[in-house]
């Protein structure tokens, strides 16, 4: 979290500034990092009201920058400042989808959560994350080396910011029901499955100094299971993992990250495999630019044993 040097902040011009802006001043403090400011909206008659939202941060010690843009729709034109300002982080507000729509089209939150090349904070709620619950969600059945490491970025990144914070690192993972037709003697009974979560989520404890108290290990959907924790634990912020891969149809099957934005009554921080990343970068680069190094200002995927500022404000 701490090599984050740009983040790019989505303020929606038709809601309220506070709660995505409060989010954004706490992370830009622990991170030194600089805010560019983007309303994705034509023309620019949003300019006077930037430039007064740059001067007043600017006054409050912080680096800003700003920008009015529009490439068609919103996670276009989010993703093209992204680019153009190499930021390691997106912020935005998540909206509630309208269920109508929500059976036509994509949501844009969803389009942008798929071909977003960094990790994206929505921001759902203004309950503080100083002295809050962080919570850590993964699936610790997928043990290949690409899983291995996107699990340790999600607890990693948990683990930052509860210290940041000076908050309380949760962590959880689902397991599924027992299926006696399997092969695998230890998926036929609910015991065995369990034990086995718990022997996989041991790294991660032990690297993150997590208790068993603070572990939690349940039977069932990680997408009915992840927001009810988060409910249950009154969780500030829970991080999660996007894994699914986009098809020549550019579209993404089974993402639990999709599927329980609506139902997660805490922020959320999504964030991708590295490799996953990488193609993103390669997708949303214009054809005639030369590949750079985007991925240096991504929030890093290990963990690393520093003593980051800790948060001065509630946020």
């Amino acid at each position: 979290m701490h090599t984050v040097r740009s983040t790019l902040v989505v303020v929606d011009s038709h809601q309220p500034a506070d709660q995505i802006l409060n989010r954004a001043r706490m992370i830009a403090s622990a991170t030194q990092s600089h805010l560019h400011l983007l309303v994705c909206c034509k023309g620019a008659h949003h300019s006077s009201s930037l430039d007064d939202l740059q001067h007043t941060m600017e006054r409050e010690g912080y680096s800003v920058s700003t920008q009015q843009a529009w490439e068609g729709n919103s996670h276009k034109t989010i993703i093209a400042a992204q680019q153009a300002q190499d930021c390691g982080l997106v912020i935005t507000q998540h909206l509630p989808d309208n269920p109508l729509l929500k059976a036509v089209l994509t949501p844009e939150d969803w389009k942008l959560l798929r071909y977003c090349p960094c990790p994206v904070l929505m921001v759902k709620t203004a309950r503080p994350w100083t002295g809050g619950t962080i919570l850590a969600a993964v699936d610790v059945d997928s043990s290949d080396v690409g899983h291995r490491v996107l699990h340790s970025g999600i607890v990693s990144h948990g683990y930052d910011i509860a210290q940041l914070a000076s908050g309380t690192l949760h962590m959880m993972s689902a397991y599924p029901y027992p299926l006696l037709s399997s092969s695998d003697p230890v998926l036929q009974n609910k015991e065995s499955i369990e034990a086995f979560y718990c022997e996989q989520c041991k790294r991660l404890q032990h690297e993150f100094h997590i208790s068993d108290e603070h572990l939690h290990v349940e039977e069932g959907p990680p997408d009915v299971l992840i927001p009810y924790m988060a409910h249950k634990l009154e969780a500030a912020l829970t991080v999660i993992g996007s894994v699914a891969r986009t098809g020549l149809s550019g579209a993404l099957v089974g993402n639990t990250a999709e599927m329980i934005l609506n139902t997660l009554d805490s922020d959320v921080l999504v964030l991708k495999p590295d490799d996953v990343i990488n193609h993103m970068e390669e997708l949303a680069a214009p054809p005639s630019s030369l590949s750079g190094d985007m991925a240096t200002t991504s929030w890093p995927y290990h963990h690393h044993h520093h003593h980051p500022h800790r948060i001065k404000q509630s946020a």
